[in-house]
């Protein structure tokens, strides 16, 4: 086990440059040769975007395999950038909500969705005025993987919260403006625990809620993650803080207005998106079904 983690440690420390060149050959195995999910990602493609031709479901498929090759080095290079690189590489727009956030005596809910690279959000906790920031992780079968991506995730100052324990951490802090939750909000919940759904990208999803719940009963500041690939290797994160319609936030609205900017997001660079994730594979076991597509 420790040579396997000096070994990822060692291809880790490599420039991005180099580990490109890994991307390349990792992505002409995979489109022409593996395709890996192929049938997954063709279908949801398919699936979110019926209005578009079969070149054109064919080309989104390939740039994906693209970006997703470059995602997989990426993640890999997180165990060794620096800080300075990592801040040159992720730009953070839009702070102000932050200070905002803080000034206000709000704790921060972070909704981010699967959209290259989620993964490198992490040292936003040296930007932040927040004290603590919270990347929340679920946990993996491979004990190995579950300790690195949580070493990953505890960079930058750090404290990686598992999925099960994070609801009670919120509840139990102080909501005093200090600490900041980083969600990947587009999960799939395992199909015992779906109660509520509604229409993203023109499909029935079943969507997670505990964060949902939260806004009904806790005054907190709510902030999606608008992620952009500028070009390879450098990011944008725009900051956008969800507001209630009326004075505080009832039932579902925060679900429905992040996965209503999520797909607004996914519309204007779908090759974007981790299409390989089966997120509607439990979209029969929904019980509650919200079509209703006009909440921002």
């Amino acid at each position: 086990m420790n040579f396997l983690i000096n070994i990822l440690n060692l291809i880790s420390k490599l420039p991005l440059k180099i580990l490109y060149i890994f991307s390349d050959i990792i992505f002409f195995l995979n489109y022409y040769f593996v395709g890996y999910r192929k049938n997954v990602i063709t279908k949801n493609l398919k699936n979110s975007f019926p209005e578009k031709s079969e070149e054109e479901i064919k080309e989104i498929r390939k740039k994906f395999y693209r970006n997703f090759s470059d995602y997989l080095v990426e993640t890999i290079k997180s165990f060794g950038i620096s800080e300075t690189e990592s801040r040159v590489r992720m730009q953070h727009i839009n702070q102000e909500v932050f200070h905002e956030a803080k000034e206000e005596g709000k704790n921060i809910i972070l909704l981010a969705g699967h959209v290259f690279n989620w993964e490198w959000i992490n040292a936003l906790a040296k930007v932040i005025p927040q004290d603590h920031c919270h990347p929340v992780y679920r946990k993996v079968n491979s004990d190995f993987w579950e300790n690195q991506m949580k070493s990953v995730r505890n960079k930058f100052g750090n404290e990686a919260l598992e999925a099960k324990e994070v609801i009670l951490n919120i509840v139990r802090s102080k909501n005093d403006g200090s600490s900041a939750y980083m969600f990947v909000a587009d999960q799939t919940p395992h199909f015992a625990h779906i109660t509520y759904g509604l229409e993203f990208l023109n499909q029935r999803t079943p969507v997670f809620t505990g964060y949902d719940r939260l806004a009904t009963k806790m005054d907190l500041a709510f902030i999606y993650c608008e992620m952009k690939k500028v070009k390879r290797g450098f990011y944008q994160v725009n900051y956008h803080r969800i507001y209630p319609d009326g004075e505080k936030f009832v039932e579902h609205e925060v679900v429905k207005k992040f996965h209503k900017l999520l797909e607004n997001t996914i519309n204007k660079r779908p090759d974007n998106y981790l299409w390989s994730h089966r997120k509607w594979k439990y979209q029969d076991s929904i019980k509650n079904f919200d079509s209703d597509k006009k909440q921002d």
